[in-house]
């Protein structure tokens, strides 16, 4: 427990959409706001994604990203961590196009394809807002997100050798850890590393405690001691997991991008509510929460002004 615990908040993401809780942010007034409260929150890493303002959809446009990027920089002194995940249906290039633009200190980048399945969600959402939103999580059912080894190294050129931003790598199964081994000995990256456990999506490893106890074990066999490692826990496995994980000496990852509720049947009204949830969990246990400048020298981080912002 001598370690501070690291709270990211991943803000919106792209697989929720607007029918699904009217707190999720979609503008980028709404994105801006959200983000900042969850900085003073004690989030101390921003995961953002973009959405079209008009309807919510995922969106990739660096003249969006830059309608709410200016703001939460101006307002916090967060890590900001832009994704390249972007969405399933968008190529590789606008993937990467938002964090090229602004050069961050930090970037997701996905160690593996997967099926990556929502669809089941259609068996509770009859009505929609937009029409886009059926197609989108339909979609989900007959592609694969797809990370080839051309499409991760491509990332880690353009944006960490090129940018020298540092990644989170979000690691959906144990197949994706031995995927980020064979990138390190290759030193195509150096660390220190910071790892993502993404657990309870459908089509990657599930949510269970024995599963990231063996995530943990299979990375401590790889990469010894020398790095930083972070739980996301899909939809009602946010809570007790990313718990479990500051247990065990790792980080957490908590917002709407992973989960909509705040507790069984409750929707989270805010990306706030949750940050201030797993703070008050952690500060019982004893916990301390990182600062931004602590999680700049724990993980190597470039600095804000480096950065395009």
């Amino acid at each position: 427990m001598a370690q501070k615990v690291i709270i990211t908040c991943a803000v919106t993401g792209s697989i929720h959409t607007p029918s699904m809780s009217p707190y999720l942010p979609i503008t980028p007034d709404e994105i801006a706001r959200e983000s900042i409260a969850a900085a003073e929150a004690g989030a101390a890493i921003l995961h953002l994604h973009a959405r079209n303002p008009r309807d919510g959809r995922p969106a990739f446009d660096p003249a969006i990203y830059r309608q709410f990027l200016p703001q939460i920089h101006a307002a916090t002194d967060a890590v900001i961590n832009i994704t390249t995940g972007g969405s399933y249906n968008m190529t590789l290039d606008e993937r990467l196009a938002g964090a090229i633009d602004v050069s961050p200190e930090m970037a997701s980048c996905n160690m593996g394809s997967l099926n990556f399945g929502i669809f089941p969600m259609l068996d509770k959402l009859k009505t929609f807002k937009y029409e886009w939103e059926r197609d989108q999580i339909e979609g989900t059912r007959r592609t694969i997100f797809r990370n080839t080894f051309a499409d991760i190294e491509e990332v880690f050129t353009r944006l960490g050798h090129e940018h020298s931003t540092r990644f989170e790598f979000e690691c959906y199964d144990v197949g994706h850890l031995y995927n980020l081994k064979h990138f390190l000995d290759r030193g195509i990256i150096k660390g220190p590393l910071f790892l993502q456990f993404v657990l309870g999506v459908l089509g990657g490893i599930g949510a269970d405690p024995e599963n990231l106890v063996h995530m943990k074990r299979i990375a401590d066999k790889l990469f010894g001691d020398t790095y930083q490692w972070s739980v996301l826990g899909a939809g009602r496995h946010q809570m007790p997991l990313v718990t479990q994980a500051a247990l065990m000496g790792g980080h957490v990852r908590v917002g709407l991008e992973d989960s909509l509720s705040i507790g069984p049947g409750r929707l989270a009204t805010s990306n706030a509510e949750q940050v201030e949830m797993i703070r008050e969990i952690l500060t019982r246990l004893g916990f301390q929460i990182a600062t931004p400048a602590e999680v700049r020298h724990m993980i190597g981080l470039k600095g804000r002004d480096k950065t395009r912002l």
